[in-house]
């Protein structure tokens, strides 16, 4: 008759540390059956005659970076450590060094590179969040596995194939596979054709979702794991036996398999790739943002470290300011498509926007020239008349993925740009705001009606 033992444990936020905890328990001497609950913080270790040995199994579980213990764990010895005054300080002022290193390169150019020759405008930010993300819930649940991966897997050859080479095949996996299928998410979302409205409740549950991992990671809410959101179990057993295939492709396969796990960033990821409605933009979305990922988890995989590598509490700190400030910026872009405009606050095209007159010529008409640039539009503030017609001239100079459609929720413009010269006529009735912006709400402007 088998028997159970309880071993508590501290530190488990999904199902993929219970699955990472189970498999190695249970191949310990004497052990039959495991089961772990993050719910609880509890694994019940099951066996028949002889006893598995206690320390054993503490040590199997510590190895993995989390606490665990024969007896209950207090809730103070739960409880993360607590934050200092000096290091919220201090975190909110390299917060705020972060943000003016940022405007400068915005203000002098240097950051115009992410969007030259891109199919959309947010490449370079898909690539930052995955540096984030590495640092942060990525770490939890990727580094984790591959921390197991570097431990367990075997190969043959010199130094370079038995360390660095299964590594860079798990990486090359994971960002092709990113690639792949971050493609068919986007080739989803052609086949459906998301209306605008439809585009604005995506971005607007994006920054739900990145606003809670930032709150997560400043320590004010639990992991979105106990709202149930997570892969199920079973899609585990795919991972466990791929890390156990001794085959040479065995890394780039367990890369790819990534893509399913419980990572709220890449959530977000796809997220978005489902509401481009484009296999190309969806597909170097991902890519970029596995790539952001890897140099972190790449360099932990070859270290084969666990709690040591993990940021202090000031770093930890910092990127929850970051994804929040993330999380607020994508916000603003999925209000931006319904008309409302927050503030200018994280707008890239802030410094540079220009406000002007139109032109009224001779027959009575408002004349409006404008430019669409990879830094955004040129002008982005316009100046106009009430109940005067309007012929908004766009000069389609660099569209990108994401500035290829243009919107005016408030008189229900939508329209495909082309390069080249795009003329929208409308009248403005009533004197106010009207806000325009590309079809994500990324790139934005307005008109001053008076």
């Amino acid at each position: 008759m088998s028997q159970y033992k309880k071993i508590y444990i501290s530190g488990m936020t999904c199902v993929s540390c219970e699955h990472l905890i189970s498999q190695d328990v249970s191949k310990l001497p004497n052990v039959e059956k495991v089961e772990v609950s993050h719910k609880t913080q509890i694994a019940q270790v099951y066996f028949s005659n002889d006893k598995p040995d206690n320390q054993e199994i503490i040590k199997a579980i510590e190895k993995l970076g989390y606490s665990a213990s024969e007896n209950p764990i207090e809730k103070s010895a739960k409880k993360k450590q607590k934050v200092t005054g000096a290091q919220w300080a201090w975190s909110l002022f390299i917060v705020f060094c972060i943000y003016l290193v940022y405007k400068y390169f915005v203000w002098i150019g240097v950051l115009d590179w992410i969007q030259i020759d891109s199919k959309n405008i947010g490449y370079g930010a898909a690539f930052l969040i995955g540096i984030v993300a590495s640092m942060s819930t990525c770490l939890a649940v990727v580094g984790a596995v591959v921390m197991s991966f570097g431990a367990k897997y075997k190969s043959e050859g010199n130094q370079f194939s038995k360390n660095a080479r299964p590594h860079l095949l798990f990486h090359a996996g994971r960002i092709g596979g990113f690639f792949l299928l971050g493609g068919l998410l986007g080739l989803l979302g052609n086949f459906v054709q998301f209306s605008p409205s439809i585009l604005s409740i995506f971005s607007i549950l994006i920054a739900v979702v990145l606003f809670w991992l930032a709150l997560n990671i400043l320590g004010f809410l639990p992991s979105m794991t106990t709202l149930g959101i997570h892969m199920p179990k079973s899609s585990m057993n795919v991972w466990q036996k791929l890390k156990q295939s001794e085959h040479a492709m065995a890394p780039m396969l367990l890369g790819a398999f990534t893509f399913f796990l419980p990572c709220g960033f890449t959530q977000s990821m796809q997220l978005f790739a489902v509401s481009s409605g484009s296999f190309w933009i969806g597909a170097l979305t991902l890519a970029f943002f596995a790539l952001g990922t890897s140099p972190i988890l790449f360099s932990i995989g070859m270290a084969s470290s666990k709690a040591s590598n993990k940021k202090n509490i000031v770093l930890q700190k910092v990127i929850g300011f970051i994804i929040f400030a993330f999380a607020f910026y994508t916000l603003s872009s999925g209000l931006a498509v319904r008309g409302i405009g927050l503030t200018d606050f994280l707008k890239n095209t802030g410094s540079k926007s220009n406000s002007v007159v139109s032109v009224t010529n001779s027959e009575g008409v408002q004349v409006i020239k404008m430019a669409v640039e990879y830094s955004g539009y040129n002008p982005d503030v316009i100046k106009i008349k009430a109940g005067v017609p309007v012929r908004w001239e766009i000069d389609g100079k660099q569209i990108t993925g994401c500035t290829s459609d243009i919107v005016v929720p408030n008189l229900k413009i939508n329209k495909k740009l082309n390069s080249g010269l795009n003329v929208i006529e409308f009248t403005a009735p009533n004197k106010g705001t009207l806000n325009f912006s590309c079809g994500m709400g990324m790139v934005r402007g307005k008109f001053i009606v008076e």
